[in-house]
């Protein structure tokens, strides 16, 4: 599986996909037409781009996910994160919060998912 990245233009691409999944590949093509203003010959060719990545195939016209939305950027983050902080999600989160207040409601989503995962543990 070569990069996992996207711009972001090929991830509104993606988007349509994963919303209207499995879709023919005509079918992305007119919706990306709508959507995007692409040219057939275009969303061929970024469809074949994401395929040779690993995040979608086109099988008999087909197109479906190799990877949902989320693992897609489930892997992202834990990339930026690995990469940028040293594996440190402390880090990444002190960071974060030096620029943008988190919410009460984000506070109690953080705390509720911290929860979670000790009960799963």
């Amino acid at each position: 599986m070569s990069e996992l990245q996207m711009g972001a233009i090929e991830a509104k691409f993606a988007d349509i996909i994963w919303e209207n999944e499995p879709i023919a590949s005509a079918e992305l093509a007119r919706r990306s037409e709508e959507v995007l203003g692409w040219k057939k010959t275009t969303s061929y060719t970024v469809l074949k781009r994401l395929c040779d990545k690993g995040i979608f195939q086109n099988v008999k016209g087909t197109v479906t996910s190799l990877l949902s939305r989320r693992e897609f950027y489930a892997m992202q983050s834990e990339k930026f994160v690995d990469e940028t902080f040293e594996g440190s999600l402390p880090a990444f989160l002190a960071a974060f919060t030096t620029r943008k207040q988190l919410s009460a409601a984000e506070i109690a989503e953080l705390r509720r998912m911290i929860d979670e995962y000790e009960e799963e543990r």
